[in-house]
């Protein structure tokens, strides 16, 4: 999966209780790799393995149901008299077993466990060891949230209301749809059927080899059979679709669109066999399917944004279209790293796939580290190699607090898989295995994926089978090292001492600590940490591997000295006042990712008190003003950052400290907006149309006088002049307005989304419409989302926009409405859904709240992300109290 929308609602305790049962750990003989022997957690009976599923589907879009016999041929491993698989919201009508080879017909009696999420088939005699066919005949649900098989509804071509089903069954949701095996270590293969209506598409992870028309109007698609392969990455879809494909390396690679959308995913179609072939060459494995889809769908999921089925990757329109009417330079780069992460799972995590939810970071680390390699590597023009601190930073903000967890986590129930798809499984993989790249090089690296790749086609695997591929490329001890930062949680900080120059090279003693933002006083845990350093100004580099707390490294050369030079490293850099003041001093001649680098960690640092607060603003002034437009990106993120913080103060009566910062901000950021214009210039850098969008935004946020007219200028000159407003700034202008929106204003932007008929601008126009600074108009936007209005898969993301302001206030709403919540929200993401709604609040009892919330709705193995809200919220308060005083100070001094 890609770009999880981690913010989702939390289903009442009934719906929990389905969510929670619990596995439990048993031999499983049947996988077909390095670990075979090996113990694997589950939650079903061992001794029944699937080998294949013959699947016959007929959906009914129009009653919400469908009608299904599936066979499943199954090796018996000893005598039994029962058979327990995974099924959820199915009934079944008739289940019989027969001998593979031909026999007699045994029928079964059934009983679900709708809290297990199983089903059991009785037989009146024990059944015998051997090769069997299970034939079961059921029905079941189709839902209106993206789990299972599952609709989505939006306005056609001719305006009529169109539905779409498609299918989402990661982690644990194939079994809605199929009586399955659901575990990832049970791979078999899957031969699929489906009656539909004549006129809509059908597809699937393989080609159709037959389509025949019955007699009723219907037809019959029949689909190759798949390789061997994990429940969860099967895929169907129907719907009034239109395809276009390109060969490349003998695959057909293809983009599945609603009618009429198919000349917005042209650019997605180009950047696939971009990145196909890129991949059939890195990974030394050529994608073995004869084809490989990306299918669009309109609306949104509060847990994922693209799925990575084999063959048939699903994404969200939003992640996959380019519509020229609101395009920008983000967009576009979002869609080609969408692209490159989902179709890197096609061999991380489809042809070689994780043992266990345990190690569900060798699917989504891996594939944020080649998502973002492979960007950088095809499109170097976009600069995005910079964005490499932006996912470290995103991992430390939850891994230095309670609640966090190691990278390797121990997963028991169904909602802890759930909980996997965070910060740390995606954020911090991916920059542990950047830092390791780093530390072996790239070719012993990538020598080591190869070899991994064709050590486990179609099996299934753990870190250890990596680890073991890794290290026998590069012939260095990466193991040890990766198992401090995978099974560990937390991050290391290098202390730097004074550095002392010799026969013209520096040395400098380095001291491994840990960095916590809410646990002074904390023993720290040890790492084996592999550093990179060099003299500012110099491209001599020298590294050393910091363990036991203690190192030195000696660099050629003689100045500041930069630790974590690239920042390749996952660790805080901590330099002494006088070595951080010559950096600052020496920051305009720092290479942009360092630049990057220092500021976040100064900005960190600062906030947890281990350097001063007003540090940070020290680099912001010493800025200069032709710096790297992603430099610029990362000091306006910081800046709102803080603004925001003074925000929650003024709320609480002070306005006065607010408007003393913005005001630093805004001089420190207008000119720039000048300098950039609103306008893109022939030949302009991309860095500098992603530069322009965010200083808008953030000005707009600062509350800047002129942002905010000229938006709305610009805005009311699109009733008579259309290109009163670009592509790419229509979503940045018109998020502007709505933010500062009167109650007229807002109805007109509400009325526009009710008109509009596109999808993906329609969403976007009712996602603005939660996005507005009045309170009130705040309280409106959450009303509507509890409407049907938006989409039933639009609400949930209004609501999360409101939190982004009121985070107290959208929690409250959704506490009263829960029911309702529950609905627009997919069962994936309920048990996360209000926690994240409330992680951005500073008031204390908050925390009460979600401890009332989690006690009375939560079992107690599910409220990993009630604990790190709480953790972040207890953080906030404490980090304003202390650390905005010290901002205040260094104001008073600088702000002229």
């Amino acid at each position: 999966m890609h770009r999880k929308l981690l913010s989702a609602a939390v289903a009442p305790a009934f719906t929990l209780a389905l969510a929670t049962a619990p596995f439990h750990v048993s031999a499983a003989p049947t996988r077909a790799s390095a670990t075979a022997n090996a113990d694997t957690t589950t939650q079903l009976p061992r001794g029944v393995v699937p080998t294949h599923y013959q699947i016959a589907l007929t959906p009914d879009a129009a009653t919400a149901s469908f009608g299904a016999h599936a066979v499943v041929t199954i090796n018996v491993a000893k005598a039994t008299s029962t058979i327990t698989l995974n099924a959820a919201e199915l009934k079944f009508s008739k289940v019989t077993l027969a001998p593979a080879a031909g026999g007699a017909e045994r029928e079964a009696s059934v009983a679900v466990d709708n809290d297990a999420q199983t089903a059991t088939f009785t037989f009146a005699q024990p059944i015998a060891p051997g090769m069997y066919r299970l034939a079961m005949d059921y029905t079941g649900v189709i839902g209106t949230q993206a789990v299972g098989l599952f609709s989505l509804d939006y306005p056609g071509a001719d305006g009529k209301q169109q539905r779409a089903l498609y299918t989402q069954f990661e982690n644990s949701d194939a079994r809605r749809m199929i009586p399955s095996w659901d575990e990832p270590a049970y791979k078999a293969s899957f031969a699929l059927d489906v009656v539909v209506p004549a006129a809509q598409m059908a597809v699937s992870n393989m080609p159709a080899t037959k389509t025949e028309t019955l007699p009723d109007g219907r037809k019959r698609v029949s689909f190759a059979t798949t390789p061997k392969m994990s429940t969860y990455l099967l895929f169907f879809a129907l719907g009034d679709f239109e395809r276009a494909a390109a060969k490349v390396h003998g695959t057909e690679v293809g983009v599945v669109t609603r009618r009429g959308a198919l000349p917005q995913a042209k650019f997605a179609l180009d950047a696939s066999q971009a990145i196909l072939r890129e991949y059939n060459d890195y990974f030394g494995v050529r994608y073995p399917l004869p084809k490989l889809d990306n299918v669009a769908g309109a609306g949104r999921s509060q847990f994922f944004s693209a799925m990575e089925n084999w063959g048939a990757i699903f994404t969200f329109e939003y992640a996959l279209l380019l519509d020229p009417a609101i395009a920008t330079q983000h967009d576009r780069e979002e869609i080609f790293a969408t692209a490159a992460h989902e179709m890197a799972h096609q061999w991380f995590g489809d042809l070689v796939t994780m043992r266990w939810w345990d190690d569900l970071w060798l699917n989504e680390g891996f594939a944020s580290w080649m998502e973002s390699r492979t960007t950088a590597r095809l499109h170097p023009e976009w600069n995005t190699h910079l964005g490499a601190v932006g996912v470290r930073e995103s991992a430390m903000r939850r891994d230095a607090i309670a609640g966090t967890h190691p990278v390797v986590q121990h997963v028991e129930t169904v909602e802890q898989a759930n909980q996997a798809f965070d910060e740390i499984t995606y954020s911090k993989g991916e920059s542990v295995i950047r830092m390791l790249e780093a530390y072996v090089g790239a070719n012993a690296w990538r020598n080591g994926v190869r070899a991994y790749m064709q050590a486990h086609a179609y099996g299934n695997t753990v870190s250890e089978d990596l680890w073991k591929q890794i290290e026998k490329a590069a012939g260095k001890p990466v193991t040890a090292i990766a198992h401090d930062f995978t099974l560990q949680p937390g991050v290391p900080l290098i202390k730097v001492g004074e550095p002392t120059c010799r026969n013209n090279a520096t040395t400098v003693a380095l001291t491994q600590a840990e960095f916590t933002r809410d646990r002074a006083g904390k023993a720290p845990l040890a790492w084996r940490v592999p550093v990179i350093a060099q003299i500012a100004g110099s491209k001599n580099q020298a590294s050393t591997l910091v363990t036991g707390g203690k190192g030195a490294i000696t660099i050629p050369g003689c100045g500041a000295v930069i630790v974590n030079a690239g920042q390749s490293g996952y660790y805080r850099t901590l330099y002494a006042s006088a070595d951080f003041a010559q950096l600052a001093t020496r920051f305009a001649s720092l290479a942009p990712i360092d630049q990057i680098g220092l500021l976040a960690d100064s900005s960190a640092l600062g906030l947890a008190g281990l350097q001063p607060a007003s540090d940070v603003l020290d680099l912001v002034k010493a800025t200069p003003a032709g710096a790297d437009p992603a430099v610029w990106t990362r000091i306006a993120v910081l800046l709102d950052g803080v603004h925001n913080r003074y925000r929650e103060q003024a709320r609480g009566g002070d306005a006065t400290r607010q408007k003393r910062f913005d005001t630093f901000a805004i001089a420190r950021l207008a000119p720039l907006m000048a300098q950039v214009g609103w306008a893109a210039r022939p030949g302009e850098a991309s860095s500098v149309a992603n530069l322009r969008e965010e200083l808008v935004n953030v000005l707009s946020n600062l509350g800047d006088a002129n942002v905010i007219a000229e938006a709305r200028r610009r805005y009311a000159a699109l009733a008579t002049d259309a290109s009163a407003v670009p592509g790419p700034l229509r979503k940045t202008v018109m998020g502007v307005v709505a933010q500062h929106a009167d109650a007229a204003t807002w109805d007109q932007l509400h009325l526009a989304a009710r008109n509009e008929t596109t999808p993906l601008v329609r969403d976007q126009r009712y996602t603005l419409l939660a996005a507005t600074e009045d309170r009130a108009l705040a309280m409106r936007a959450l009303q509507l989302a509890l409407t049907d209005e938006p989409g039933l898969t639009i609400s949930a993301g209004m609501i999360s926009e409101v939190a982004l302001r009121y985070p107290d206030m959208a929690f409250d709403f959704a506490i009263a409405h829960l029911a309702q919540i529950n609905e627009r929200v997919d069962a994936s993401s309920r048990s996360r859904y209000l926690a994240r709604l409330a992680t951005g609040s500073s008031d204390a009892a908050m925390v009460d709240k979600l401890g009332a919330y989690a006690q009375a709705n939560l079992a107690p193995s599910s409220r990993g992300d009630v604990e790190a809200a709480s953790a972040a919220i207890k953080d906030r308060i404490q980090v304003n109290a202390a650390r905005l005083p010290e901002i205040d100070a260094w104001l008073a001094q600088n702000a002229q």
